[in-house]
Protein backbone atom coordinates (compact mmCIF):
# COMPACT_ATOMS: atom_id res chain seq x y z
CA UNK A 1 0.00 0.00 0.00
CA UNK A 2 1.25 3.26 -0.89
CA UNK A 3 1.71 6.19 1.66
CA UNK A 4 0.70 9.64 1.29
CA UNK A 5 3.64 11.13 0.14
CA UNK A 6 3.86 8.54 -2.83
CA UNK A 7 -0.10 9.03 -3.61
CA UNK A 8 0.72 13.09 -3.28
CA UNK A 9 3.29 12.19 -5.74
CA UNK A 10 1.32 10.30 -8.16
CA UNK A 11 -1.88 12.90 -8.01
CA UNK A 12 0.92 15.69 -8.97
CA UNK A 13 2.27 13.65 -11.69
CA UNK A 14 -1.50 13.26 -13.24
CA UNK A 15 -2.18 16.61 -12.72
CA UNK A 16 0.93 17.81 -14.69
CA UNK A 17 0.05 15.15 -17.53
CA UNK A 18 -3.69 16.78 -17.51
CA UNK A 19 -1.99 20.13 -18.57
CA UNK A 20 -0.07 18.22 -21.11
CA UNK A 21 -2.55 16.80 -22.53
CA UNK A 22 -5.19 19.69 -22.85
CA UNK A 23 -2.40 21.88 -24.39
CA UNK A 24 -2.34 18.64 -26.71
CA UNK A 25 -5.77 18.26 -27.98
CA UNK A 26 -6.54 21.51 -28.01
CA UNK A 27 -3.99 21.58 -30.82
CA UNK A 28 -5.41 18.43 -32.32
CA UNK A 29 -9.05 20.20 -32.19
CA UNK A 30 -11.00 18.99 -35.03
CA UNK A 31 -8.34 16.53 -36.47
CA UNK A 32 -8.99 12.42 -36.24
CA UNK A 33 -6.95 12.58 -32.94
CA UNK A 34 -9.10 14.48 -31.45
CA UNK A 35 -11.27 12.04 -30.24
CA UNK A 36 -8.84 9.85 -28.76
CA UNK A 37 -7.52 12.96 -26.96
CA UNK A 38 -10.41 13.31 -25.30
CA UNK A 39 -10.28 9.97 -24.15
CA UNK A 40 -7.09 10.16 -23.09
CA UNK A 41 -8.24 13.20 -20.37
CA UNK A 42 -11.25 11.38 -19.16
CA UNK A 43 -9.22 8.44 -17.97
CA UNK A 44 -6.47 10.96 -16.66
CA UNK A 45 -9.91 12.57 -15.01
CA UNK A 46 -10.83 9.68 -13.49
CA UNK A 47 -7.62 8.43 -12.07
CA UNK A 48 -6.97 12.02 -10.95
CA UNK A 49 -10.44 11.67 -8.76
CA UNK A 50 -9.52 8.33 -7.54
CA UNK A 51 -6.37 9.52 -5.87
CA UNK A 52 -8.27 12.63 -4.46
CA UNK A 53 -10.91 10.12 -3.12
CA UNK A 54 -7.87 8.39 -1.25
CA UNK A 55 -6.34 11.42 0.27
CA UNK A 56 -9.59 13.07 0.86
CA UNK A 57 -11.42 9.90 2.87
CA UNK A 58 -14.50 10.07 3.45
CA UNK A 59 -15.58 10.48 7.29
CA UNK A 60 -18.47 8.62 9.20
CA UNK A 61 -20.12 5.50 8.77
CA UNK A 62 -22.11 3.98 5.37
CA UNK A 63 -25.00 3.15 7.72
CA UNK A 64 -25.85 5.66 10.43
Amino acid sequence: MRDENQVKRKLNELLMQRKIMETQAEAAAGSSQASAAGERLERLDEQILLLEWVLNEPRGRYHA
